[in-house]
């Protein structure tokens, strides 16, 4: 996955419904940048340098991983589709919606076409007033002063007033509040480590993933799959409720909620394809004895993936001892999947097919996959 950036952007209005044109807006941000969050109060100040109604102004961290000249690209496009027209000459104007980048990360960028941190922050209290509500000790990179001492040694005089209506954070429309942990699972290649890592950055989880790669058998269970399967069930059921009882009982008053890239019964799944019956029928026993008093996940999801999509995804991953992995085995363990989940009544499940989407490179795809688990 792309590592996401921190970034910082001003948003502006004097034009029209004003604080509508903010809202939108963010939505859109959140639609097509990256999660919001952190939300300025909004502040009136005068138009400076033209005649126009007063502005409407605020600022949100955002995380992102679109690069720079894309965030760009973007943000003047969310503009556009806001009703902002091309300036009819080189003075300031009257708009229905100015976005600006003000920080990305640490990084000095001086192009033509775009430089940051954007050159007049220091200058306009209008930015650095709500600016300070949410990045108070944030620290300008080339001028080495935080936004509470650039605003102390501001010489903008405007007048600027905080008004007593908060914007809303997008995120806060996908109900996950119901939840106090998730499970997201699918067969090898689907994608769950990545929709979780996602979900817990974006929405304030404690992230649970499943401590597969230690495990020294599962190396040798690809290369002669008769001879270790037993051994590597075994491991990983030991494993698995070690860290699963870890975890759980490890509450963050800091986070929101727990999701987790696996959910214990996959280990019944797993098994009932690669042992055989007398083998799986005391592994059974021995799995019920263990989970009996495991906490369950209020909301289990899983992602459904055809072959050709989960072969793919295996092979852009490149893990070596996952290259040999037949396509029958990939549908044995759906349909094992699936066939516990079609029978299962103590579970709250959610099959959700992605095998036509890409949530990992495409935003609109993943705010797809949001609605379809928060519905």
């Amino acid at each position: 996955m792309t590592a996401s950036k921190s970034v910082y952007i001003a948003l502006g209005s004097n034009k029209g419904n004003k604080l509508e044109y903010l809202q939108l807006a963010i939505d859109a941000i959140f639609e097509k940048v990256g999660a919001v969050h952190k939300i300025s109060k909004v502040y009136e100040t005068p138009a400076l340098g033209f005649e126009g109604d007063n502005f409407y102004n605020a600022c949100i961290k955002i995380e992102t991983e679109l690069k720079p000249k894309k965030l760009l690209k973007t943000l003047k496009q969310i503009e556009s589709d806001l009703g902002r027209t091309a300036k009819q000459s080189d003075s300031y104007e009257s708009r229905e919606i100015d976005l600006d980048i003000l920080f990305y990360e640490e990084e000095v960028i001086n192009e033509k076409s775009l430089i940051i941190p954007h050159p007049a922050i220091h200058l306009r209290k209008f930015v650095l007033e709500p600016l300070s509500t949410i990045a108070r000790d944030v620290k300008h990179p080339v001028f080495n002063k935080t936004i509470s001492e650039l605003l102390d040694t501001c010489n903008d005089k405007s007048e600027i007033e905080a008004i007593k209506i908060w914007l809303k954070n997008p995120k806060n429309n996908f109900d996950f509040g119901n939840y106090n942990f998730i499970a997201i699972e699918g067969n090898i290649g689907a994608g769950k480590t990545s929709l979780s890592h996602k979900i817990a950055q974006d929405f304030n989880a404690k992230l649970i993933l499943e401590r597969f790669a230690d495990n020294p058998f599962l190396p040798k269970f690809y290369k002669e799959p008769e001879r270790y399967a037993f051994t590597l069930e075994m491991s990983f059921l030991a494993d698995r409720y070690q860290q699963i009882s870890d975890d759980l009982s490890q509450l963050d008053l800091f986070k929101d909620f727990m999701v987790s890239d696996y959910d214990v019964h996959k280990s019944l799944i797993f098994s009932k394809v690669t042992l055989a019956e007398d083998e799986f029928r005391l592994y059974r026993k021995l799995f019920y004895q263990v989970y009996k008093d495991i906490a369950r996940p209020d909301l289990y999801v899983y992602l459904y993936q055809n072959t050709k999509r989960l072969q793919a995804n295996i092979k852009k991953r490149g893990r070596k001892y996952e290259s040999d992995i037949q396509d029958d085995y990939l549908e044995k363990i759906n349909s094992g999947y699936l066939n516990f989940l079609r029978n299962q009544t103590e579970l709250n499940v959610k099959i959700i097919d992605i095998s036509d989407k890409d949530f990992v490179k495409n935003r609109e795809d993943y705010m797809w996959l949001l609605r379809e688990i928060s519905a």
